[in-house]
């Protein structure tokens, strides 16, 4: 059974969630504040995803994230309302891999939650497996090894969380080749929703500045403007 940590300081909140997502299967802890997030994060291994709230007490929900991701890539759907676009942004460019906005629609958020587990899991799962032909992906002084999920830059290894790898793998094996933001975010996160371009826009800024030794003048990943983004050498 796939174990989901909710944390927000809202009580009913909190209750219906766990309505929602034991409905579906899924066993439940929860946290009152971010600071209990990352305590309990660090001790239980087994959570396969947070929902996190960015407005609460002691911790706020986006410096927790930047802890959690000190250490770990469980993936973390942020639970913001419709004024806090900046802290999409922020929470999105720390580390989050989606949000959903208050009030939320119960079908919207299982298909989400279903869609970041199944990816996390999946990533996961390849570790540690033996597979006799490496796919090994080259793109001038980058190299994807998608046998150990390992990607580096000049020989140097670079740390990315899965939605990071997974869009950079995506544009590697279509080197050349304009992907639109609504591309990306179908292929990446397996669903389609009003305003992906944004979300896969924080994403592709996040993957830069790890990927480039210049964000701001990439050599690889670069936007065509009005079309979509692309990898090349």
């Amino acid at each position: 059974m796939n174990k989901i940590l909710i944390c927000d300081d809202e009580p009913d909140i909190v209750s219906a969630l766990k309505i929602y997502l034991e409905s579906e299967g899924f066993s439940v802890i929860s946290a009152t504040n971010g600071k209990e997030a990352v305590d309990i994060i660090e001790v239980q291994t087994d959570i396969k995803l947070i929902l996190m709230d960015v407005m609460m007490p002691v911790m706020d929900g986006i410096a927790a994230m930047a802890k959690i991701r000190a250490f770990s890539n469980v993936p973390i759907i942020m639970l913001t309302a419709k004024s806090e676009d900046a802290d999409k942004v922020m929470g999105l460019t720390i580390g989050a891999d989606d949000y959903v906005t208050k009030p939320f629609n119960p079908v919207e958020l299982m298909a989400r939650v279903k869609s970041q587990i199944r990816r996390y899991t999946l990533l996961g799962a390849s570790v540690g497996k033996v597979v006799e032909n490496e796919s090994t992906f080259m793109i001038g002084g980058i190299e994807l090894n998608d046998k150990s999920k390992e990607v580096t830059l000049d020989g140097n290894l670079v740390s990315l969380t899965p939605l990071e790898y997974e869009i950079l793998k995506l544009l590697m094996t279509h080197k050349g080749e304009v992907l639109s933001p609504r591309d990306i975010y179908e292929r990446v996160w397996n669903d389609t929703v009003i305003g992906a371009e944004s979300t896969v826009a924080v994403h592709i800024r996040h993957l830069r500045e790890k990927i480039e030794y210049d964000s701001a003048n990439p050599r690889y990943l670069k936007a065509v403007w009005g079309h979509g983004y692309k990898i090349d050498d």
